[in-house]
């Protein structure tokens, strides 16, 4: 059922509630494109917190309001991939060896078979259990207008888990919503603010 780098599962190296309305605003002062003296052109965004049954609300409502941030710089239409993470799911996969079923290796993805008619999906098992069984995570990608390739996301996605600053290896999740995790619960259970501006660019909240 899935495949290994270079063999045939493909190997690499909280359900929330939705707001009903979505604020976000780009402001050029906390940016750092003056840096850069240039816009990103493709924008890809790790949705964390989202079932299955509010993925059509993600399409029809926060899609549209991250879009129309955009317009806060003229003439810029980036391109855009967004994907939602699912951790809370019951899905477990094993491998059958000649003596015991055993985790799959870090890096596995199964992207056919059992994932959805309905959606561009994949699993991904990015880390490893030191005791138990390692749980995959499921992506869900609702928005792809950068044209990326399946196994070219799958790839960014499992990258993405080993740049978590706080643990050598890999974790189950993207780093990014590790961090926003992180950041969210210190501005909500401590701080019941917004950060600094002068912190926007470090990773004080780990």
């Amino acid at each position: 059922m899935g495949k290994e780098m270079g063999k045939s599962a493909r190997k690499w190296g909280c359900r929330g509630r939705i707001p009903l309305v979505l604020h976000t605003q780009v402001k050029g002062d906390g940016w750092n494109w003056q840096d850069e003296h240039c816009l990103p052109k493709k924008i890809v965004v790790y949705r964390d917190g989202v079932s299955d049954g509010q993925l059509d609300t993600v399409v029809k409502y926060e899609i549209p309001q991250l879009q129309k941030c955009f317009d806060t710089f003229e003439n810029y239409r980036p391109s855009m991939v967004v994907v939602v993470v699912q951790k809370q799911i019951s899905t477990n996969f094993y491998t059958d060896t000649s003596e015991r079923l055993a985790c799959p290796p870090a890096g596995t993805v199964i992207d056919h078979t059992i994932t959805s008619t309905d959606w561009q999906d994949f699993y991904l098992l990015a880390h490893r259990a030191r005791q138990g069984c390692s749980v995959p995570t499921r992506y869900v990608c609702v928005l792809n207008t950068a044209n990326l390739s399946a196994e070219h996301l799958q790839r960014l996605t499992f990258k993405l888990c080993h740049l978590y600053w706080n643990w050598p290896g890999t974790i189950r999740v993207p780093a990014p919503c590790k961090y926003a995790h992180k950041l969210a619960f210190l501005a909500g259970q401590v701080l019941h603010h917004e950060p600094a501006p002068q912190l926007c660019d470090r990773l004080f909240f780990l």
